[in-house]
């Protein structure tokens, strides 16, 4: 993958360790980083949609790779609502195959 422009940690947590892009969340990033881990795939989905909705997509992979999105497309899909399509083209480009819609 080609450099991304990252936010650095310290900029992208808030005093109480929330990222950003959990503005209406109240989690720590360790929280949803476990959340993103869960055995659950409907947990992952929900979250790695939160994840790739709110957050810029540079900084989505801080925190999942291109496998993890695809493993859990199916269960993150129905939560992306409009940026669904970007992240379809997004990994099709990466991957050389858009997942099943």
């Amino acid at each position: 993958m080609r450099r991304l422009n990252q936010t650095p940690l310290d900029v992208m947590l808030d005093e109480h360790s929330r990222p950003y892009f959990l503005w209406d969340s109240d989690l720590t990033l360790d929280s949803f980083r476990d959340r993103l881990r869960s055995p659950d795939p409907k947990i992952r989905g929900y979250y790695l949609a939160k994840l790739l909705r709110q957050a810029k997509p540079d900084d989505a992979f801080l925190f999942v790779s291109l496998r993890d999105i695809e493993r859990d497309w199916d269960h993150a899909r129905g939560f992306l609502g409009e940026t669904a399509e970007f992240w379809s083209w997004l990994i099709a480009r990466c991957s050389g195959a858009a997942p099943d819609e």
